[in-house]
């Protein structure tokens, strides 16, 4: 009889001391994830870890520099994917990297049916992009490659068929640190990894401005508080040679709350507390951008493809357009309330490739890459007036 209680008290002794991860760590979205996706994918090297998952589009879904009681990075919908239900407009399952085409809105739209009002009961988006799988064709500890056949008819009826490949690779802190500019600072811990999505006309006909160009999206789902910002470098000149610096009225003119424009960057708060979006234009765009987390210490990196010379990007506004291909290359929003209700508290960061003009068989790529910096604010203030000549101390 002793030995039984003996057995019984050690058990419930390591019960107590077994505490599961708490949310918001990286340990409570691996174990979530797997629960209702059993063919997750994990990319690890040391104490940096990403969730890839097949059913989402090959989405990575977050990623943690500190191993399984580290801070997870991205934001995941967790009400929706336990619910195991689907909504008929959008899937916001969260995620903080996933593969989308564009445009949105438009005469080229994928997301309206042909002739049909652009107002939100006629939005949807694709199957394709929302809740249809990509098959894994390959992975290793550190990379994972997805491949996907796609059929599309956009706004003016052109049929448009596709294979996607997209490549997810983890990057190792040595990677990281060249990518910055060099030394990180004793405190700073780093997750990188970066993504090459490839598109292949496989139609009979070219894409051509007539009848209709795709591009490749891609999407950052991020963790928002009331100590978020977005920070965007832009080209600065003349508006007659570069146009505006900022397209900021996608839900409403924002003001100097919102959106602050300084010498050479802009300021975008992004507390998910209203519904916003910015975009920049090829010629005001730079190859990066960033947001800074003042409460978490963290500072998040993307850097992205912007072929030299290639001006024609899809104009997504929800209207019929006078100049459809000048649209943005790089775009941060964050959610808000409307209504009384939102998709949850994130915010994105977006970049998108060139309009796509590919013949038959013809190829194009568009990579970006995700770098999370979390350690003190003196070391990362650094790395941020080394890459952007800005203090984080704005």
């Amino acid at each position: 009889m002793k030995k039984v209680i003996s057995i019984i008290l050690i058990l419930a002794f390591a019960a107590c001391t077994t505490a599961p991860f708490e949310k918001g760590s990286f340990g409570y979205d691996k174990a979530f994830l797997k629960k209702y996706h059993p063919d997750m994918v994990v990319l690890s090297e040391g104490d940096a870890q990403i969730l890839v998952l097949p059913q989402y589009q090959g989405r990575v879904m977050t990623s943690t520099a500190q191993g399984d009681q580290g801070f997870s990075f991205g934001w995941i919908n967790h009400d929706l994917i336990a619910s195991q239900k689907r909504t008929p407009h959008f899937n916001a399952f969260g995620g903080e990297e996933r593969f989308w085409l564009g445009p949105e809105g438009g005469q080229f739209s994928i997301f309206f049916k042909p002739k049909s009002e652009f107002v939100f009961d006629n939005w949807f988006v694709p199957p394709s992009l929302d809740t249809e799988g990509f098959e894994l064709v390959n992975k290793t500890n550190t990379e994972v490659q997805f491949n996907k056949n796609i059929h599309l008819i956009n706004y003016t009826g052109t049929s448009l068929d596709l294979i996607v490949n997209r490549k997810i690779k983890l990057l190792n802190r040595d990677t990281v640190a060249h990518y910055i500019g060099g030394n990180m600072g004793a405190s700073v811990k780093a997750i990188g990894f970066e993504s090459e999505n490839t598109v292949t006309n496989q139609g009979k006909l070219s894409w051509t401005k007539d009848s209709g160009q795709l591009s490749i999206w891609i999407l950052s789902m991020l963790q928002a508080n009331d100590q978020t910002t977005v920070l965007i470098p832009f080209n600065k000149g003349d508006t007659s040679a570069l146009g505006k610096i900022v397209t900021d009225d996608y839900f409403g003119k924002l003001d100097t709350t919102r959106l602050k424009v300084r010498d050479g960057y802009l300021l975008f708060k992004a507390d998910a507390k209203q519904r916003s979006k910015i975009g920049l234009s090829p010629k005001r765009a730079m190859e990066m951008a960033a947001s800074f987390d003042a409460i978490n210490k963290v500072l998040t990196i993307i850097q992205f493809t912007m072929p030299k010379g290639e001006m024609d990007y899809v104009n997504s506004l929800w209207k019929n357009q006078i100049d459809p291909f000048k649209g943005d290359a790089l775009n941060a929003y964050t959610d808000g309330p409307i209504n009384g209700k939102q998709m949850g508290k994130f915010y994105e960061l977006e970049s998108s490739s060139p309009a796509l003009s590919l013949a038959p068989g013809a190829s194009q790529s568009h990579i970006q890459r995700t770098i999370h910096l979390k350690g003190s604010q003196q070391d990362l203030d650094a790395i941020a007036r080394k890459l952007f000549g800005v203090s984080l101390n704005y």
